[in-house]
């Protein structure tokens, strides 16, 4: 294979148009994206991790034209509520680091869980109450959630802003030769160096490579999902809720005009009309479902393969907990960016390939400790492993030094343990111990305001809905 200089992306949806768009402003190369209208997108709302906001700042796209036309609401982090633990819990994603190397946020957290202070009242007092910062030159959060197909246009018209070609056809054969993908067919026949396979569970192109999936079912039993809309509200909670349900748990995401929400479950235990039928019981009135989709948590065992990648939904997925897909896939191409070149040797091939698992396995870790109050939950040896060392010293950075392009990392595992009552509070109170008194001090000082900033310095608030109202009224000149 020649080093490539024209791609083809086959696939539509958010993975094929961000991974086109990263690849776009990396090389000097042609792209074509090769996406069917009869095939539909899968989703309700969707939401982003802190990745998005790389994702922004690499295509030097302005948060405030996203919030207009995807109808993007604020996300601070996910509550988890119902069940889960002995209490309600929350997950900021974005996580403030101290000077030293104990975490600002890891310390608030775990002392507060260890003097009984209320963990939700310190830390997240803005985003229970639906209040965000009242600033409008710089977006107050790296995360949003986004109405998914308002999304999907505004990714399409930014690759075309972006010389990216697009093409309306449906693949129905791959022809092979010594290199990988010789071409694909639609209604014409399509040639390309490297191909890019986003066709979302068909895995149209990689399956005809011998990929092999490995499936997380042992360990993560949700396997199904529906999802559907539901009308607008005054206002809009600036985080994602995830409420335990008999069987699963529910999703609940604020865009601009309508919720997005989603009940996921295991097959074994309900099915999709006691699904539908929770919800409702949940919500307190009937749902009309939009999609119902079923899937085997996993991953590829390579997602490179001579001439073609996998990315998004054909290349892993875990489940919707904590929103891990789009997140995934810009870190997938992120890393990419630099093994693109290198894609006619064999030993990149395998680094990158290498890297990609290692990367899921820290997002399944990171989902099932989310379950560690479940009845028969099994843990994969590593995770056990380190669960056992997590037990007497909470996760440092360092135990997530081998890839620097994990999803997850010390204060999130941090705050998801905590929440999930897994840490003996006595030996949290030893553990604290141990620091010394003056650096502490300066952290419980800078806490301490922030604390007092968020609850008393009510003139530096907004509540959400009254912000976004703000941004998008910037496009009509309002402001």
């Amino acid at each position: 294979m020649v080093n490539p200089t024209q791609i083809i992306v086959v696939g539509g949806g958010t993975a094929g148009l961000v991974s086109a768009l990263i690849l776009k402003k990396m090389f000097n190369v042609e792209i074509t994206i090769i996406k069917s209208n009869q095939i539909g997108i899968i989703g309700v709302g969707e939401g982003s991790t802190e990745h998005w906001n790389e994702f922004l700042k690499y295509l030097e796209i302005d948060y405030k034209e996203l919030i207009r036309e995807t109808d993007a609401t604020i996300k601070l982090g996910v509550y988890f509520t119902n069940g889960w633990s002995k209490h309600n819990y929350y997950h900021n994603i974005g996580c403030i680091k101290s000077k030293f190397k104990l975490s600002q946020i890891n310390y608030g957290i775990l002392k507060s869980f260890s003097s009984n202070e209320d963990p939700i009242r310190t830390s997240c007092y803005l985003n229970l109450n639906n209040l965000v910062y009242n600033e409008t030159n710089e977006s107050v959060s790296n995360q949003y959630h986004f109405n998914t197909f308002k999304l999907n246009n505004f990714l399409i018209k930014k690759c075309l802003e972006r010389g990216i070609k697009i093409v309306d056809d449906t693949i129905v054969d791959v022809s092979l030769d010594d290199n990988g993908i010789k071409s694909i067919k639609g209604i014409k026949d399509y040639f390309a160096d490297f191909y890019i396979d986003c066709t979302g569970f068909k895995r149209i192109l990689i399956s005809k490579l011998n990929a092999k999936w490995i499936s997380y079912s042992s360990y993560l039993t949700m396997n199904e999902a529906i999802a559907f809309p539901t009308g607008d509200t005054e206002e809009y909670t600036p985080y994602t809720e995830s409420k335990r349900t008999i069987g699963g748990w529910m999703w609940r995401i604020p865009t601009y005009g309508r919720w997005g929400n989603g009940h996921v479950f295991n097959s074994n235990l309900i099915n999709a009309d006691k699904a539908k039928e929770i919800a409702e019981q949940n919500l307190g009135y009937e749902i009309e479902v939009a999609k119902h989709v079923k899937f085997n948590p996993g991953a590829l065992d390579k997602c490179l393969i001579k001439n073609c990648l996998a990315v998004g939904l054909a290349a892993n997925f875990i489940e919707p907990l904590e929103a891990t897909s789009i997140g995934t896939t810009i870190n997938q191409m992120f890393l990419f960016n630099h093994y693109f070149p290198h894609v006619n040797n064999n030993f990149y091939v395998d680094e990158y390939n290498n890297k990609i698992n290692d990367i899921m396995d820290n997002i399944r870790d990171f989902v099932l400790i989310h379950y560690l109050n479940d009845k028969n939950v099994l843990f994969p040896s590593s995770l056990k492993d380190k669960l056992k060392m997590w037990k007497t010293r909470p996760p440092i950075q360092e135990d997530f030094c081998k890839n620097s392009y994990y999803l997850f990392n010390s204060s999130n595992f941090t705050q998801v343990l905590c929440g999930s009552d897994f840490y003996n509070i006595d030996q949290i109170k030893d553990y604290l111990k141990i620091y010394n008194l003056q650096l502490t001090a300066r952290a419980d000082l800078e806490i301490s305001h922030k604390e007092f900033e968020y609850i008393n310095n009510k003139q530096n608030h907004i509540s959400h809905k009254k912000w976004l109202e703000n941004i998008r009224n910037m496009n009509n000149g309002n402001i």
